[in-house]
């Protein structure tokens, strides 16, 4: 009985829901025995490209051919995905020159409630293109293009550090520039050391906390200083306590106004202010008994009690004199009071000036009659200087090491204070010495305590 070679029959082996074993001709076994072995194609159409599909035959007759599923492309091709999102994410935004109409549309214009009381500078937080923001209104004395404004911002925008809030774009209106910062979640160091609220309470209340924080500050400063690998010679300008973001949980420190000296550079003369930084230029006054002659006070961009000797005599800021304002915010990290403060004299009436530089090198410099009276006499003043809510629990040598540290940074020669480098060195080695100490004084947390008879 002849049977068609197009019409399928049963076999005897055994089959899979994936499989069909179809009878074929002498000829077609002719053609395939001399042709390579190709996997059959589905009738159905062509097969997803995620996955792939791997055929498997036996030259034995009766046996059946199987698709094996192989899902090692798909599950590729979505890790390979997965990892190029995250990668994306990591890399910084471009800049953007913003329109003005947005900046003005973000904060209602101008209206809204002002984010920061501690600051000269106005600032608002807001959400502009679906991203919450921080902007900051900054005074600029030369006018400048919409392209040179993009020009700058391409150069320093390309700066990416952990310890550096990003400096997403800037737009010009006036004399005004409006610079808008990703917006971090956290209070300033100047309210976490001193709360009006609560001038008792710090969230800083340990040792490693406020090390941690110098360490971070420390490395920012060094990035921007040396790593940033831009063609400039970036000075931040802007260093004190205010500027600097404190994060939770981890007390991670951030450091604000990256990028504002480039942007607002040009104003030839600024004065200062007890906060913040911006005033109005003074006007020229006539000196009596002298004909054709004027005299004009020296103004200059700066935060008072942060500003090196060199930086207020010629009002140019420098990265020495962002190494004098780094000691400024040490000195005030570890004993928690301002740089500059005034104390009523009952006896005369008026009010004496208080230097934190001051009281800080009576602490190192003061010595008793042999060397180790010196260094009783050292330790004690010392535990008096530091922070008290600290609760007298610190290392005694590291935090003398620090304020030397912090010291040198304060020389008055420029030309002798360390840079930026050497000093997050020696903090970072400050803070390993300070890990060790925390980890031999913890108290165990792992004791258990049983109560049972005898």
């Amino acid at each position: 009985m002849a049977v068609d070679a197009a019409q399928p029959i049963s076999t005897p082996a055994r089959r899979s829901r994936y499989s069909t074993t179809p009878k074929i001709s002498s000829t077609q076994q002719a053609q395939s025995s001399t042709s390579s072995t190709q996997p059959p194609v589905s009738k159905s159409g062509p097969s997803n490209s995620s996955n792939r599909v791997s055929y498997t035959s036996n030259s034995g007759s009766g046996s059946g051919s199987e698709y094996h599923l192989d899902t090692s492309v798909a599950t590729t091709s979505v890790s390979s995905q997965a990892s190029l999102t995250s990668f994306r994410a990591s890399l910084p935004d471009n800049p953007q020159v913003y329109d003005f109409s947005d900046i003005r549309a973000a904060t209602n214009n101008f209206l809204a409630k002002r984010y920061s009381s501690t600051s000269s500078s106005q600032s608002w937080r807001c959400t502009l293109h679906g991203k919450d923001v921080i902007i900051f209104q900054r005074r600029i004395q030369k006018s400048m293009e919409k392209a040179e404004l993009r020009a700058k911002l391409s150069v320093i925008c390309r700066s990416h550090y952990k310890s550096i809030i990003k400096l997403l774009g800037a737009s010009i209106s006036g004399d005004h520039i409006y610079l808008v910062y990703d917006f971090v979640a956290g209070s300033n160091l100047s309210l976490c050391l001193r709360n009006p609220r609560n001038p008792s309470y710090t969230v800083l209340s340990t040792w490693m906390s406020r090390i941690q924080i110098a360490t971070d500050v420390a490395h920012g400063l060094d990035y921007i200083h040396n790593t940033t690998g831009l063609e400039i010679d970036p000075v931040h300008k802007y260093v004190k306590s205010s500027g600097i973001i404190v994060t939770e949980p981890s007390f991670n420190a951030k450091i604000c106004h990256f990028g504002a000296a480039e942007l607002c550079s040009g104003s030839e003369s600024k004065s200062v202010t007890n906060g913040g930084e911006i005033y109005e230029e003074a006007p020229a006054v006539s000196t009596p008994g002298r004909k054709g002659s004027a005299t004009r006070t020296r103004e200059f961009e700066g935060v008072r009690g942060y500003i090196s000797p060199e930086f207020q005599l010629t009002g140019v800021a420098t990265q020495k004199s962002d190494v004098y304002a780094f000691g400024v915010v040490l000195l005030e990290l570890f004993s928690g009071e301002e740089p500059v403060r005034f104390k009523y004299d009952k006896t005369t009436g008026n009010y004496s000036k208080i230097s934190l530089i001051d009281t800080a090198r009576e602490v190192v410099e003061c010595g008793g009659d042999g060397e180790e009276d010196g260094g009783v006499v050292v330790e004690r003043r010392l535990r008096n200087w530091v922070d008290r809510r600290l609760s007298d629990s610190f290392p005694v040598e590291v935090a003398q090491k620090v304020i030397r540290l912090a010291l040198d940074c304060l020389h008055v020669e420029p030309g002798d204070r360390p840079d930026m480098r050497r000093v997050a060195g020696k903090i970072s080695k400050l803070y390993l010495e300070s890990k060790f100490w925390s980890d031999r004084v913890k108290m165990p947390t792992e004791i258990s305590v049983s109560f049972a008879p005898r």
